[in-house]
């Protein structure tokens, strides 16, 4: 058994202590994949903090051996994040923030601000379905099985979805390029 196994047995039964060591454990990872599903911090913090409720009040519902805790958890936070995209989709900008950034992710290293805002511009055009299986596959490091389930498709439709994705993005950095930089 896992940890993470061990700490959803003890949450369902009702632990808080667990309870806090399990949001410790995944909260950095589902702020960021917040974060870059939604190019904003002004909504990070509610759908990060939705996604962690939703581990206390739907624990029972998470089944062992169908899907990690952390594959469980982002699967919430993605549907949290369609759902409030589809409902505001204004609220997607681009917004980079420091609070977010961490020394452990070489890509926000200083100097590449203007590279990051492009980065980020280019993946909130993208369509949401493709952003998503995006972040989940390069940000946050899941199998492409993982985010199959995650997004309840298959792994050839993800596939394809990564693949259009992949397309899109670098369509978009080409043609939202600096002259200079062309």
């Amino acid at each position: 058994m896992t940890e993470d196994e061990a700490l959803m047995l003890a949450i369902q039964s009702g632990d808080s202590q667990a309870y806090e060591s399990a949001v410790r454990k995944h909260v950095k990872a589902i702020s960021h994949y917040a974060f870059r599903m939604l190019g904003n911090s002004r909504d990070v913090e509610d759908i990060t903090q939705e996604t962690l409720l939703r581990l206390w009040t739907h624990a029972d519902s998470w089944q062992p051996g169908k899907a990690s805790v952390s594959t469980w958890l982002h699967r919430i936070a993605h549907n949290l994040c369609i759902d409030y995209l589809r409902k505001d989709r204004s609220g997607v900008s681009g917004e980079l923030t420091e609070d977010l950034e961490t020394d452990d992710d070489p890509s926000l290293a200083p100097g590449r601000d203007a590279e990051l805002q492009l980065l980020n511009e280019a993946l909130n055009e993208l369509p949401e379905r493709q952003r998503s299986a995006l972040i989940l596959s390069h940000y946050q490091g899941f199998s492409n099985k993982e985010i199959a389930q995650m997004m309840d498709i298959s792994v050839d439709a993800l596939e394809s979805i990564l693949a259009r994705a992949r397309r899109g993005l670098k369509a978009r950095l080409i043609r939202n390029a600096p002259a200079e930089s062309v």
